[in-house]
């Protein structure tokens, strides 16, 4: 029978509070991530495993160069052996752990549904997966500003990705759950399978002065080298903030089976009225958009080599440049070649189009 000491007495311990201690310290040491998975880092997708440290070196939070998988991966402290921790297995490996499923419902309750799929894979492809899928299935307006089209989604891209990361970054693993996306008429909802730290409330985290808790750790380490996570412990107040400027109506919801973001979709926060209804595009890698953007008003003023426009956005990787940002913004029209009849010329440049309807492409 367990016992805990409270004050100068023995109490002991009902069957709840003896879970909720173990899940803490649990959480507390990281204990399910940084146990061996049966998972080779022979199944780790090199490509994905380069373009992660190309990331977290333009942003200056990992400092070596990518040499091997099997080394890297020992570097991030994700391997024992030839085998994958349970965190290595998640973020870059083959896992029985990570299943999404996601669903639009007709109405307000989750009765009849227009469209229902469930994803496999790693953290990074699931959580750009649900971003895909959140901003295809709710409301867009656009507004022509001096220099450009912007296009607003009714729930701002910065909160929908935090509150997607922090699902995985704080997921009970161990329990088999799946994470959930549910799009209803009137919200969306994020839903993680992870109790919330026993004696707080969300509202500690957002206002107030408490320390982050993490579940897990290492998984939270990684993420945030590669700037997923921006800094350890602000995803709530990040979410809050973000909603906030947007006029957003949002509400973290705790459940004896998980934690819920909930993201209200009202008319009063979202008018479509004389606005260019025309489907917009998805963004894809939303950390970027400031680097995109900021390629964008660049190459307004005057045409850009590939050097200076590293040079301005602080990137030193020309492979990765070229991959993440470049190639991508030509393939949607953000930029032109200036020379397109050889995309390799020395004299190569980049511009962006004004129209006169002000749009940029």
């Amino acid at each position: 029978m367990a016992r805990i000491r409270v004050a100068d007495e023995d109490k002991v311990m009902s069957q709840q509070e003896l879970t909720d201690y173990i899940m803490e310290r649990q959480s507390s040491e990281g204990v399910w991530e940084r146990k061996v998975s049966e998972c080779l880092t022979s199944s780790v997708d090199e490509n994905s495993l380069k373009e992660y440290i190309h990331r977290g070196q333009e942003f200056g939070r990992i400092s070596f160069d990518y040499s091997d998988r099997d080394t890297v991966l020992g570097k991030l402290s994700l391997t024992a052996g030839s085998y994958l921790l349970n965190a290595g297995m998640v973020l870059f490996g083959e896992t029985p752990y990570n299943d999404l499923q996601m669903a639009v419902f007709a109405g307000t309750e989750r009765l009849t549904f227009l469209d229902i799929q469930r994803e496999h894979g790693t953290i990074f492809e699931l959580v750009d997966r649900a971003e895909k899928y959140i901003f295809k299935n709710i409301r867009w307006r656009v507004e022509f500003g001096s220099l450009q089209r912007k296009e607003i989604p009714e729930i701002p891209v910065d909160a929908v990705r935090e509150a997607l990361i922090n699902s995985f970054c704080h997921k009970e693993y161990g329990t088999g759950q799946n994470n959930e996306v549910s799009i209803y008429k009137d919200r969306v909802e994020i839903y993680n399978p992870g109790t919330f730290p026993a004696g707080y409330e969300p509202e500690d985290f957002i206002s107030g002065r408490e320390r982050p808790i993490r579940r897990n750790p290492l998984i939270a380490q990684t993420l945030y080298y590669s700037k997923n996570v921006e800094s350890f412990g602000t995803g709530l107040k990040r979410i809050a903030e973000a909603c906030d400027a947007a006029g957003c109506k949002y509400k973290f919801e705790v459940l004896k089976s998980g934690i819920v973001v909930v993201f209200y979709r009202s008319d009063e926060n979202f008018d479509t009225t004389g606005t260019d209804t025309t489907p917009v595009t998805i963004p894809v890698n939303t950390p970027d958009k400031d680097i995109r953007s900021k390629i964008v008003s660049l190459c307004l003023n005057a045409p850009q080599t590939r050097e200076q426009l590293m040079q301005a956005c602080g990137m030193k990787n020309k492979a990765h440049f070229l991959k993440a940002y470049l190639k991508p913004m030509l393939e949607t029209g953000e930029l032109q070649l200036t020379v397109p009849d050889k995309p390799n010329s020395r004299n190569q440049k980049y511009i962006a189009v004004r129209h006169t309807t002000g749009e940029v492409r």
